[in-house]
């Protein structure tokens, strides 16, 4: 990927991230091109990786080997449609969208591609994201190399055998930090109305929240189920906190809430 010019459709907080880390592994911010509506945006880019911009979404994929379309599922048609009549055999395509299946691209564009759908979360802006990939058939290993380092920016990266596998990337972590916001919201509101300062209550349940990742992270040979339980002493705090939520069948509305993101993800690529 070295030589590779590299076009961003859309310039929003995925992009950005994705530049940010592109140029912070050294990435010459020359082979960078973003594009977007929105003046603003592409000033922001230019100031804080001095990488190309412009307003021109044709002339920008038509001088690059791969191009990155980071726009909203609803724009993608539009986005594509405007591309249709370059000739596009020799570009990568990677996309950033949910719901749409790699064969509706094939439709958008008038042409055969080559095409890797990505499914990147909003950690990625920090590097902590996780980012599922699915290669279209036909797509070489060089190409896979090329967006698995643009990926790999922002976090670490799993690649899925099926279209359907990136529907359970999005439950399991496209999805999932707003999961985990929730539950910390809900921490730091029970504190503040026990009496606890919301900048403390805050404090306290964002640092037990990465200290309970990294622990995970780092104890690969016990099971999640095995590092809770050694939190447990049997009638203890933890114990009744836990039989509380149990009792509330906290798994089984985590297992409702993915099967039904898995759901609206099938539904999605019926409308787009």
């Amino acid at each position: 990927m070295t030589q590779a010019k590299v076009c961003f459709i859309g310039a929003g907080n995925m992009t950005r991230s994705i530049i940010s880390g592109l140029v912070k592994h050294g990435y010459p911010s020359a082979l960078i091109h973003a594009t977007n509506p929105s003046k603003g945006k592409l000033d922001a880019l230019v100031e804080d990786f001095s990488i190309e911009v412009s307003h021109d979404n044709a002339a920008a994929a038509q001088a690059a080997d791969v191009i990155v379309l980071s726009v909203k599922p609803q724009l993608m048609e539009t986005v594509c449609d405007a591309l249709s009549h370059l000739d596009l055999s020799s570009k990568l395509i990677i996309t950033i969208a949910a719901g749409i299946p790699a064969a509706r691209y094939q439709q958008y564009f008038k042409q055969p591609i080559k095409l890797i759908r990505t499914m990147p979360n909003t950690p990625t802006q920090i590097g902590y994201g996780m980012t599922g990939i699915f290669a279209d058939e036909g797509i070489s290993d060089q190409d896979k190399a090329i967006c698995e380092t643009l990926m790999k920016t922002g976090g670490k990266v799993v690649w899925v055998d099926s279209e359907d596998g990136l529907n359970q990337v999005i439950a399991l972590a496209g999805s999932s930090p707003a999961y985990f916001f929730l539950f910390i919201e809900s921490m730091i509101a029970s504190g503040v109305k026990m009496g606890m300062a919301e900048d403390k209550a805050r404090l306290l349940a964002e640092q037990a929240a990465l200290g309970a990742a990294q622990m995970v992270i780092q104890n690969q040979q016990l099971s999640v189920a095995e590092l809770r339980q050694n939190v447990m002493s049997k009638g203890g705090t933890t114990a009744r906190a836990v039989e509380t939520l149990q009792q509330g069948d906290l798994g089984g509305l985590v297992d409702k809430a993915m099967t039904n993101c898995v759901a609206r993800a099938q539904e999605m690529a019926e409308t787009f």
